[in-house]
């Protein structure tokens, strides 16, 4: 697998909590923790915005895709609100993660939970090319469910 080396900065209310890791060979994506001093919990339906205490310099034509946890989502509902996020390659502020409790009971965050997961993924940018016509297509503006269930 390859690995980039990514420039991160550890803020003061984060010294004390791990770097993100990948949990397995094969993962796509590393945990992002809490950096927050004390607990507090998320009413259903509502949002929060968490710092994780990381500055990062990302590699140009790259951004870092923050998504949800699948074992937070499936036993607590929470979600993000921007799923999923994404660092620009010249954002340098600490990430923060918006996270919705879409459950229905209070979820209480505690400081170095895993919340979000990230993953570094290539950019590619576009160079418009206006047109009068856009090629046909068996689809052609089919959407919303019109190919089933």
């Amino acid at each position: 697998m390859n690995s980039l080396p990514v420039p991160v900065r550890r803020l003061a209310h984060a010294a004390d909590l791990p770097l993100p890791a990948y949990a397995t060979v094969g993962a796509a994506g590393f945990d992002l923790a809490a950096a927050i001093a004390e607990p507090f919990s998320i009413p259903p339906g509502g949002r929060a915005l968490v710092p994780t205490g990381l500055e990062v310099a990302l590699p140009s034509g790259f951004e870092l895709q923050i998504r949800p946890r699948s074992g937070l989502a499936l036993k607590h509902g929470m979600m993000l609100a921007n799923s999923p996020g994404t660092i620009d390659e010249d954002y340098r502020g600490e990430i923060m993660v918006i996270l919705l409790n879409a459950g229905d009971a209070p979820f209480t965050l505690t400081r170095g939970m895993r919340i979000a997961q990230a993953v570094l993924a290539p950019v590619v940018r576009i160079l418009w090319q206006e047109v009068a016509d856009l090629p046909d297509t068996g689809r052609a503006a089919g959407g919303f469910g019109s190919t089933g269930l």
